[in-house]
């Protein structure tokens, strides 16, 4: 169906673009994570976080839609973080989701049905990264 292609450049202290130029960022080392944490650039993590909420609420959308409820809106915040143990970096989500205009039980059944069946994020990182679920 689509195909998406970013080329990087000189890695996390880098620059980063798609092939459309509708991205182009800069790239640093967070100083959490003891880089220089240049002002006006972003990082891996900030961007999968933007692509896996943006997704995520597509497929929140597409189970609502599929039983014909339409939540007023919908807001997903991915919290990812990047850590590091004795085997190496890993990668935990969170993934904070609030669906206005509709019951709880509604809301969390389509944000599990979204991350069980739907969005190829959740299917990308099931039983690879650990992601916790909140219904606000």
């Amino acid at each position: 169906m689509y195909t998406a292609h970013a080329t990087a450049i000189a890695g996390r202290n880098g620059h980063v673009e798609t092939s459309d130029g509708l991205v182009s960022v800069d790239m640093t080392v967070p100083k959490e994570m003891g880089g220089p944490g240049k002002p006006g650039a972003t990082n891996p993590e900030q961007l999968f976080a933007a692509g896996y909420a943006a997704c995520f609420g597509g497929a929140i959308a597409a189970a609502a839609g599929a039983e014909r409820i339409k939540p007023e809106q919908i807001k997903v915040t991915a919290d990812v973080t990047i850590d590091k143990n004795d085997t190496g970096f890993f990668l935990a989500v969170t993934l904070n989701c609030k669906l206005d205009g509709i019951d709880r039980a509604d809301a969390e059944r389509f944000v599990k049905k979204a991350h069980e069946e739907i969005c190829p994020y959740s299917k990308a990182t099931r039983n690879n990264v650990d992601v916790k679920l909140i219904v606000q």
